[in-house]
């Protein structure tokens, strides 16, 4: 039996393919090695796995994650995963890898992720060619759910929201600037805590849409600002992006890239049903 992992900051996609070739898909939290130590990662998810999991008969673990882009970070991953799957061979790689595998397949091109983080590359169809660095959520991460989480809260802090949307977010979270403050400085994974208010947004959007309209595409124009049209040629390519803000305003995202007079080639939630394609149409090829 295999599994296949797709690893975000928030969420992890997992996919069982048992001795019948059967597909069980299972969730766990995310787990960034920036800011998910080994232990807290055993910890996770001896907690969560499914207990139906028969974890000492897998063979392969083929695990895709966020913040997987050293041997550093992704050896933090790795020994986790040794202590859980004791009888697999354990596969880390990049989440911006898997993302290319699941949009892209064999074919070269451009490919995002837009979630609770940003990245992007250029393909060659097999590996990454070229990748800009988005620096993280303190930094950078433009586009992202972190980034417009930033710019909600700013806005509900200093009272540049829209008064009805202003009371409503009060009304979800009953949040003061100083519950704000101590969440962002204090307490651990701040980028997934203001990633958690795009959604917010995009639930308030048919009823605020000049205001959301405003800010996704101020998040997205410095997506491409900042990313994007630094890449060589990048008009030749289509936008191919994985991740949930980039999914859900997907219509914003489209107006932004015709702006920049890039076309938009496949936007999907999640990349795990396209990744575990992947993998078995590869195990054919063997």
């Amino acid at each position: 039996m295999i599994v296949i992992a797709d690893g975000g900051s928030t969420k992890t996609n997992w996919c069982l393919i048992n001795e019948a070739g059967r597909k069980i898909l299972f969730n766990t939290e995310g787990y960034n090695p920036y800011f998910s130590s080994t232990e807290y990662i055993v910890e996770s998810l001896r907690k969560s796995l499914p207990d139906h999991l028969e974890v000492e008969k897998l063979t392969e673990v083929n695990y895709y994650g966020a913040g997987c882009s050293t041997d550093a970070k992704r050896k933090i991953v790795a020994d986790a995963m040794k202590q859980i799957f004791v009888n697999a061979e354990i596969n880390i790689g990049h989440d911006l890898l898997a993302s290319c595998r699941a949009l892209l397949g064999d074919e070269p091109g451009f490919a995002a992720i837009l979630g609770t983080g940003t990245n992007s590359c250029l393909y060659d169809g097999t590996d990454i060619s070229l990748n800009i660095d988005s620096l993280g959520y303190f930094l950078g991460d433009e586009g992202s759910g972190c980034f417009i989480g930033k710019r909600i809260l700013s806005d509900y802090m200093k009272g540049y929201m829209p008064k009805g949307l202003r009371e409503s977010f009060y009304d979800n979270f009953a949040l003061t600037n100083e519950d704000i403050f101590d969440h962002i400085y204090n307490k651990p994974l701040p980028n997934r805590f203001c990633a958690s208010f795009s959604k917010f947004l995009y639930d308030y959007k048919d009823n605020y849409e000049e205001y959301t309209f405003s800010t996704i595409e101020y998040a997205f124009t410095a997506f491409f600002e900042n990313l994007v049209i630094h890449y060589p040629n990048y008009k030749d390519y289509t936008l191919n992006c994985v991740g949930s803000v980039g999914y859900s305003f997907r219509d914003i995202l489209s107006v932004v890239a015709d702006k920049y007079e890039m076309g938009i080639g496949k936007i999907i939630r999640s990349p795990i049903d396209d990744l575990v394609n992947y993998h078995l149409n590869s195990a054919k090829k063997k």
